[in-house]
């Protein structure tokens, strides 16, 4: 055998031995490592962000609900996992430790802080949009208003953007027509609260009074009345929906979110927020309750079991009215609402994703909501779309991706087109195979408040 051939297949044989023999690298080797973040703000906050090894540069911040203030970067766990996989980076923040769960005076700020820390130590997106679910998705309503040449565009998903006050109040309506109607002659006390505990002690109180009314056609009336107030769903989970006309179910569904421990969460909440604006910010001293009822999408019904259990729907009216006594601290007033209002404007597009039965915060609030941006001439900015299902935040994960596209792709285009339409994003959601869909066309009713907190009575 010729020298120079002996040498060509040695050389071939040692290549195919090498390439036999070399470990091979395997694809997830070679893909770039997801990576943790985390770090503490300047008021003692944390801050967290998860960067997929895939990052396609936007980064999503997120504003998380009300309670324990512990940092969070995503709406839930399926929603992160999915979000990563698509190539978002996530980030945010706990809000200050060290003061309320209604932590509203400090979580705008140290959302920005999370941005310039993300930046600091990640490196600063391409693009970013805020993110905010229940309390956060006021939180985020106010990046959304404030946000400008800091963040892109604003997706809120369940959002309580009517703000602390008139939350506080419509509340207020409605403990007030429990304790009044329900328990005559006790005096329960229904702002102030000196504790949670104090605040726990009345909504067992007010629960175990809405249990045993619902044992008559009376008491029913009276638990109808009040659910008006408070805005509340009538739609229960695990129930069909109630026909239009058929106001006992409406009742029994209603009550079903009340003995379930609706008052408990409103107690806490309402220990919270005055907490948090250093007073009873909530009034009802010269409010008319019968004024209130009319503009009330929920009448019909009140009116249909008054009518039935025989009861003078005039009389009780006219007692609510009479025993409205209730006056708010001014200053609580103020404080809440520059920490805990939103609406004033918006400086980026938002889309606001709510569901149609949703027990703690009302879909009712996207109306007041819409009309402050309306007001501020910033109506162009904002969408609100809605999801056909029970429950506050009960979003699929499909649900969540098909909202978070929207509003990237509104960011890319500089216009809404029809991103934002309950067809498009029911086919966006369905088209992604994950956990169902149910994007649908809706206008909530008006938000049964009766007052603003810019006209307040001291």
């Amino acid at each position: 055998m010729p020298a120079r051939l002996s040498r060509t297949l040695a050389a071939i044989a040692t290549t195919v031995a090498l390439a036999v023999t070399a470990p091979v690298a395997s694809a997830a080797e070679q893909a770039p490592a997801d990576q943790h973040f985390t770090g503490t703000l300047a008021d003692g906050a944390t801050w967290i962000a998860d960067v997929p090894g895939n990052w396609n540069g936007t980064l999503l911040l997120f504003s998380h609900g009300f309670g324990p203030t512990v940092a969070q970067d995503a709406p839930s766990a399926a929603a992160r996992t999915a979000l990563l996989a698509e190539g978002y980076a996530l980030s945010g923040s706990s809000y200050d430790p060290n003061g309320s769960m209604w932590a509203l005076n400090s979580a705008e700020r140290d959302q920005f802080a999370t941005l310039d820390a993300f930046a600091g130590t990640v490196g600063r997106p391409s693009r970013t949009i805020a993110v905010g679910q229940s309390m956060g998705g006021l939180v985020n309503a106010q990046i959304a208003r404030d946000g400008a040449g800091r963040v892109d565009g604003a997706l809120g998903l369940c959002g309580l953007v009517a703000g602390g006050t008139d939350l506080d109040n419509y509340q207020l309506d409605a403990e007030h027509t429990l304790a009044r109607l329900l328990l005559p002659g006790e005096q329960v006390k229904l702002t102030g609260f000196a504790t949670q505990e104090e605040a726990a002690a009345i909504a067992d109180r007010l629960t175990a009074a809405v249990t045993a009314a619902q044992t008559t056609p009376q008491g029913r009336a009276r638990i109808a009345l009040a659910a008006a107030y408070l805005n509340l769903a009538d739609w229960a989970p695990g129930q069909d929906r109630p026909a239009p006309t058929d106001f006992e179910g409406q009742e029994q569904q209603q009550y079903a979110w009340l003995a379930q421990g609706l008052l408990s969460f409103i107690e806490g909440g309402r220990y919270a927020v005055e907490q948090s604006a250093g007073g009873n910010n909530s009034w009802n001293k010269g409010v008319s309750y019968a004024a209130l009822l009319a503009g009330s999408a929920h009448a019909p019904q009140v009116h249909a079991l008054y009518r039935a259990a025989g009861l003078s729907l005039r009389t009780d009216l006219a007692a609510l009215t009479a025993s409205a006594d209730v006056v708010a601290d001014p200053a609580a007033v103020r404080t809440a609402q520059r920490t805990s209002s939103a609406g004033q404007g918006l400086s980026v597009p938002l889309l606001d994703v709510h569901t149609t039965a949703d027990n703690l915060v009302p879909v009712e609030q996207e109306s007041a909501f819409a009309a402050r941006v309306e007001a501020s001439d910033d109506a162009g900015l904002l969408r609100q779309a809605y999801v056909e299902r029970q429950g506050h935040c009960a979003f699929t994960t499909a649900e969540t991706l098909a909202a978070v596209h929207a509003i990237d792709r509104r960011i890319t285009a500089g216009h809404w087109g029809n991103v934002a339409e309950p067809g498009t994003l029911q086919r966006s959601a369905l088209a992604l195979n994950l956990d169902g869909a149910a994007y649908l066309p809706y206008r909530p009713d008006a938000l049964t408040v009766g007052r603003t907190a810019t006209r307040h009575s001291h």
